[in-house]
């Protein structure tokens, strides 16, 4: 079977192999690689491709152009906090996604630059080995937003980073540059920008040589840490999408399009399609917060 074959469900995603033993994902699409209803599915379910597949050892996932990906698109979050049915099959994707990236037998790298928010995070964020950019900027940005922060932040930010630097940017939405998150340990490595690409190819290729079953057994090991947080996961997915169905959700989308700070649980209005195109989960609704210490 060929790759055109294998992945012809996964459209909005494109595939090459720069090495052997090395299939390369990316996420391509317009607002800085913003997540649609299409890519969020396909991100959920290329893992199970990926695993299936006997020519790939492992998986590289990056994004084209000047970002990683900037979070849900608009159309997306919008029709989240409108549509009951769409909030349901959302919920059961983002779940998907975390179980689906920590279960891919194949081990994944994730080149991390610009923008790296939302669901293209998580994938990121989750995968064995993240390369970031220094200039990256890495958010978690639901509570900005206006829900709990949920899918893959609630079981692996505090194993990584501990419990102190996750509360503080997970409740604060701060952004972290690529070297501070190399420094408090949310991804394996951070290099200069114009090296991501390649240091994350060469790190895909050197698993891509090595002994498989092995890799594959060790990365099935430690990925135990986080199948034992699942019922963390379900309750941090369940707290988020209660939130999309609220007020402050609606306030939080409406007030960055209307690029302004979002004062809560106030009267909120159903945005149309004139309003900007794409938002990102991780976009400037509160001014920056002054840190005064690390």
């Amino acid at each position: 079977m060929t790759d055109a074959e294998r992945y012809a469900a996964f459209e909005d995603l494109t595939f090459d192999r720069p090495a052997p033993g090395v299939l390369r994902i990316t996420m391509d699409g317009p607002g800085l690689n913003a997540v649609s209803h299409a890519v969020h599915r396909q991100l959920a379910d290329v893992w199970l491709a990926v695993d299936r597949d006997p020519d790939t050892n492992v998986a590289l996932l990056r994004g084209a152009g000047k970002a990683f990906s900037a979070g849900g698109s608009f159309e997306l979050l919008d029709d989240l906090m409108e549509d009951y049915a769409v909030r349901t099959r959302i919920l059961r994707e983002a779940r998907d996604l975390v179980f689906n990236v920590i279960n891919c037998s194949k081990p994944i790298v994730s080149a991390l630059h610009g923008p790296a928010v939302g669901a293209g995070l998580c994938a990121g964020i989750l995968a064995d080995v993240s390369v970031a950019g220094r200039s990256a900027r890495i958010i978690d940005g639901h509570t900005r937003l206006g829900v709990a922060a949920g899918d893959h932040a609630a079981i692996c930010w505090p194993l990584m980073c501990g419990m102190a630097k996750a509360k503080y940017y997970l409740l604060t939405c701060d952004t972290l540059t690529g070297e501070e998150a190399e420094r408090i340990g949310l991804v394996s490595l951070c290099v200069d920008d114009d090296e991501v690409q390649d240091r994350a190819l060469a790190v895909a290729t050197h698993l891509a040589d090595g002994a498989q079953q092995a890799i594959r057994w060790t990365k099935q090991t430690l990925n135990n840490w986080y199948r034992s947080q699942s019922a963390i996961l379900d309750a941090s997915l369940a707290y988020e999408f209660i939130g999309f169905g609220g007020p402050d959700a609606r306030e939080g989308l409406t007030s960055h399009t209307e690029k302004r700070a979002p004062p809560l649980h106030r009267p909120h209005r159903r945005l149309t399609p004139g309003d900007r195109g794409f938002l990102s989960i991780g976009g400037p609704l509160h001014p920056p917060i002054d840190r005064k210490c690390d």
